[in-house]
């Protein structure tokens, strides 16, 4: 008797994983084992479980790695101040290589190299979880329906689901839900609908889910102090915090004054042009507060080195080298710029403004002794700057 192939599918429970689960039973004849990670989306995830089992999966594995996203993933990449062509928080994308990690994981130890997922031949996140899957798992085959199958609608994917009596959500089923979402600890984001067409403005209704307008947002400003060890925030307002618990109150904190919505067209990496609107109050407070904690602690140089070199990381995390060897590399380099990065920031939230109140670090290479524009007693002698500018201008007056 033939052997049954196990394959560890990357399932969310959605409409288009839970066709793909059904379709990699019928097509390719593999028992199905599904792989759940709570990163923080919000979402109750007994029913995830609840619809593979009632489509005949035997092992379901969910796991809990709200902690390791933010402390190991979120955390290092904040500490560069990453965003992607200027904007973007990459909240999407930092999350693959952790969920490529576990389906790697879990292919070992149930003795298959098969793993599927449910990324479009369009997106970039089949990139990233085969880049990542392939490079901590070198043997490793992957499935990716999308890549495969004639299912490329919404009107497809439901009929394949009401013929092969696979639930589907009701509001997806009357067209409810117009938007391709994706949701964690660190964004929500948005495509699809009528944000494809570029003229269109971003509706209030289906998006927004985390961030009050700014109509609706409190009249009074709320001030919050942040405190950072070594490039990482511990704490608010003195209250010391896992890193899960305080992105999570910082996403609250946003959300409520209107911080940290985004509506922009990026570059894929496939060369497709794509619209999203993103919601990020709580990495949006942490870059402002970041920055500002590195204004007073970091030397001039190291801190235009990470700005020079922060659009290359920014772009391998969005392209999915996460786990590649120049990544690692940067990420060392980082890492040992933010060893005096400690103390604190407050930071002021009012109607979707991020505004800097104060800042403190023990360690400050901020001298008021030396910038003041009042008696310096001796600490700087100004004469010396003319020779300073002579020299610096020297080549300058070579080229005349």
């Amino acid at each position: 008797m033939k052997k049954v192939k196990k394959i560890i599918l990357a399932y969310s429970g959605g409409l288009d994983t839970s066709v793909i689960l059904k379709w990699l039973q019928d097509h390719h004849g593999f028992e199905v084992i599904t792989f759940t990670a709570d990163i923080g989306q919000g979402e109750e995830l007994s029913p995830a479980r609840e619809k593979a089992m009632r489509l005949g999966v035997k092992k379901i594995f969910i796991k809990d790695l709200r902690e390791e996203f933010v402390k190991d993933f979120v955390f290092p990449m904040f500490r560069a101040n990453t965003v992607y062509e200027g904007e973007y928080l990459l909240g999407t994308s930092i999350a693959r290589p952790l969920i490529a990690k576990y389906l790697v994981e879990i292919a070992k130890k149930e003795n298959t190299n098969l793993i599927a997922h449910g990324a479009t031949g369009k997106g970039n996140d089949q990139i990233r979880f085969e880049l990542g899957a392939y490079a901590l798992f070198p043997n490793v085959k992957i499935i990716a329906p999308w890549r495969e199958w004639e299912l490329n609608s919404r009107e497809k994917l439901l009929n394949y689901a009401v013929t092969h009596n696979i639930p589907v959500d009701f509001k997806k089923r009357k067209g409810d839900a117009p938007f391709s979402m994706d949701a964690n600890l660190l964004h929500i984001s948005y495509e699809g609908g009528e944000l494809e067409d570029t003229k269109n403005s971003a509706p209030e209704k289906g998006l927004w889910r985390i961030t009050n307008p700014i109509e609706k947002t409190p009249s009074k400003p709320e001030d919050l102090k942040i405190s950072f060890k070594n490039g990482d925030p511990i704490s608010i307002n003195d209250t010391k915090l896992k890193p899960h618990e305080l992105l999570s109150l910082l996403n609250k904190k946003g959300g409520l004054h209107g911080v940290g919505r985004l509506d922009m067209v990026e570059n894929r990496y496939l060369g497709i042009k794509s619209r999203g609107c993103y919601e990020t109050p709580g990495g949006t407070i942490l870059l402002k507060a970041r920055r500002a904690m590195e204004s007073i602690t970091l030397d001039r140089e190291l801190t235009h080195l990470k700005d020079d070199l922060m659009p290359r990381y920014a772009r391998l995390i969005y392209n999915g080298y996460w786990w590649a060897p120049e990544r690692y590399a940067l990420q060392e380099l980082i890492n040992f710029t933010q060893k005096l990065v400690s103390g604190y920031v407050v930071v002021r939230l009012h109607k979707g403004n991020v505004s800097i109140r104060s800042r403190y670090s023990p360690k400050s290479m901020y001298k008021r002794q030396l910038s003041t524009f009042e008696d310096d007693q001796g600490s700087f002698n100004q004469k010396d700057a003319e020779g300073f500018i002579k020299l610096n201008a020297l080549r300058m007056r070579i080229n005349k």
